[in-house]
């Protein structure tokens, strides 16, 4: 893994996007750099101590993500104990709550999330198309800064398996796929959140969502 660093002209946030062998970690850059943050690409958690927010990217497997991410487990814990905004991405997302069925449902044995969103990633139904792919509505279920300006705006997924938090208030978005399910979660305290969607790949809405998340690291 490598540290790669690109700046903008005028600086809201420094931001660093983990590195830890899984997701869209250019586009997730070149999305965070349009809307004002000074991204850093690595696996270094001197960096993630010295951001002012922290991305957790991800595209694949549950399993997989989580062991690739495990050695760096204790360093994210961290962030977030420390307040520092931990934004998780689409598998990223999946991975801050505790366990998920994708394990279970290939005969393997289950394996931990980070835990700080308490729950677990459930598969869509039998029967149902899955993955869930292509643009869906964000339905704004409760106040968080990270969604201003963003209810009735659509979205980019690509998921077969959805967050189902143990506490109704993580949710801070709903979507609408043959059943409503959370599209956006975050924490008790606010300062971890992920979507499920590809803001990077979701035009204005998701531009609108990483300016927000950009704004958030800046107040910090």
């Amino acid at each position: 893994m490598s540290a790669v660093s690109s700046s903008t002209e005028q600086s809201l946030a420094s931001v660093v996007v983990v590195d830890y062998g899984l997701g869209n970690l250019r586009s997730v850059t070149r999305g965070l750099e349009r809307a004002g943050a000074d991204v850093e690409i690595t696996d270094d958690p001197a960096a993630f101590e010295a951001a002012d927010g922290v991305v957790l990217p991800g595209v694949g497997a549950f399993r997989e993500g989580v062991e690739n991410a495990d050695p760096l487990r204790e360093d994210l814990l961290a962030v977030a104990e420390r307040g520092t905004p931990l934004f998780g991405i689409c598998l990223g997302m999946q991975m801050l709550l505790t366990s998920s069925e994708e394990g279970e449902t290939d005969g393997d044995s289950a394996v931990q999330g980070l835990d700080l969103i308490p729950g677990t990633n459930v598969r869509f139904a039998e029967g149902q198309k899955v993955p869930h792919m292509g643009w869906n509505e964000l339905s704004v279920e409760r106040d968080h800064p990270l969604v201003e300006g963003v209810d009735g705006n659509y979205a980019y997924f690509v998921h077969s398996y959805y967050a189902a938090p143990d506490d109704e208030a993580a949710t801070v978005a709903t979507t609408d796929y043959e059943r409503e399910f959370p599209s956006i979660v975050a924490n008790e305290s606010g300062n971890v959140f992920g979507t499920q969607f590809h803001p990077e790949k979701s035009g204005e809405t998701g531009l609108q969502i990483l300016r927000n998340f950009v704004e958030i690291c800046a107040e910090e």
